[in-house]
């Protein structure tokens, strides 16, 4: 249980958070990653090269430290975290050794003369008192779907049902239990975690269900990334037949219940969760605006199932938005940068709209600063991060 003493000690902190944070969390993460071998699995490299997990890191400790007196603050971050390590399937016996690295750096990268006994001891708390959170919500949740119709704690295995080409980089895969038991249904946006072993070593991910539960299958459609290890992986060497470890659906970037106009916007593969989303709507009467944006027609998935939809729904408008276009016969509604008088076209005339985003981060910005401009409420738009989370603005 953290002091007051601890806590006063902890948002002193603050200021060398705000300026020396990222050092630190790259430090913890270099340690971590070195001498533990048994948690690489739950970190994709990719995101430690560029930056992007030391950064996010750097950002949710100082969010923790900023509000270690009133971590109400923190709902929406926290909540993120979990569901993210439910994914993953991160246990209570993972939390120590995040905990002794994270100590370590701040000792290393601090110095003694800063970071004294006193220091260390008050972080030691505020760590401690975080985990006990996590590990509790966490195991909750484990239990909760465990317990739930044809739901499962820890892995699973699924067979390859189909395999499917849904563009020149997008391809789809239909995975069903292998032990034909029941599936567990999931709510539209969610995503399953996925265990590989390429090459001999275990890595982890996290793809969006991208079709609406019907109690067969998952379907999950994944983009071939340049020097991307899981990617290419079930691209070119998992084939139809083959049997892949899954962990249960999570996430909490998920359509809420409304009877606003919903627009969904999208960028290249960020079109997935949204695809489930599209689904749940259309079995009610809301209008909905879809909007999707790709490089080109050869890069666009989905293409002939959105439009399938659009001729059977009446309350369903779509558009699409390429940066480049050369066949008139399946030409955009667009093409190049969407301005704000542009989208202001698409939108419903109403701003009072649920708008829901995803794709590349310089995408997710410029469309997260276009509908504030045009008057959408910012406590209606939602957005999530494939990759760790950051500030867009």
């Amino acid at each position: 249980m953290l002091t007051p003493e601890q806590r006063a000690i902890v948002k002193s902190t603050v200021p060398l958070l705000e300026t020396g944070g990222e050092a630190l969390t790259t430090h913890f993460y270099k340690i971590m990653l070195a001498e533990h071998p048994e948690v690489r699995p739950f970190f994709n490299q990719a995101h430690q090269a560029n930056g992007d997990q030391p950064r996010a890191l750097a950002n949710g400790v100082l969010m923790y430290a900023r509000n270690i007196d009133r971590l109400e603050q923190l709902g929406g971050l926290v909540n993120q975290i979990i569901q993210k390590h439910v994914s993953l399937q991160i246990e209570a016996a993972h939390y120590p050794v995040v905990g002794s690295c994270l100590l370590r750096a701040i000792r290393e990268v601090l110095g003694a003369e800063i970071a004294t006994d006193e220091v260390i001891a008050a972080w030691a708390a505020a760590y401690q008192q975080l985990a006990d959170i996590l590990i509790g919500a966490e195991e909750k949740i484990y239990a909760d779907v465990a317990a739930a119709p044809g739901g499962w704690r820890g892995g699973r295995a699924f067979r390859v049902a189909r395999k499917v080409a849904e563009s020149a980089e997008i391809t789809s895969f239909y995975l069903e239990p292998q032990d034909g038991g029941a599936l567990a249904s999931f709510e539209p946006g969610q995503y399953i975690g996925l265990r590989l072993v390429v090459n001999g070593q275990e890595i982890r991910r996290n793809y969006s269900l991208s079709a609406a539960p019907n109690g067969n299958d998952y379907r999950i459609s994944v983009k071939r990334e340049p020097g991307g290890v899981a990617s290419n992986y079930l691209h070119d060497q998992v084939h139809e037949g083959d049997v892949l470890e899954l962990a249960p659906p999570a996430g909490e970037f998920v359509l809420a219940d409304s009877d606003k106009p919903l627009v969904l916007i999208s960028g290249g593969v960020g079109i997935t969760p949204t695809l489930a989303m599209l689904d749940a709507a259309l079995l009610g009467t809301r209008p909905v605006h879809f909007i999707h944006f790709a490089r080109n027609r050869s890069a666009h998935a989905f293409r002939a199932a959105i439009e399938a939809r659009h001729a059977r729904h009446a309350q369903l408008k779509r558009f699409y938005v390429y940066d480049e276009h050369a066949d008139e016969a399946q030409a955009p509604h667009a093409i190049g940068l969407l301005s704000s008088a542009q989208l202001a076209e698409w939108l419903p005339a109403s701003r009072d709209v649920d708008a829901y985003f995803l794709g590349p981060k310089p995408f997710m910005r410029h469309v997260k600063k276009q509908l504030r401009e045009l008057g959408v409420p910012e406590s209606q738009t939602r957005y999530e991060f494939f990759g760790p989370a950051s500030a867009l603005e």
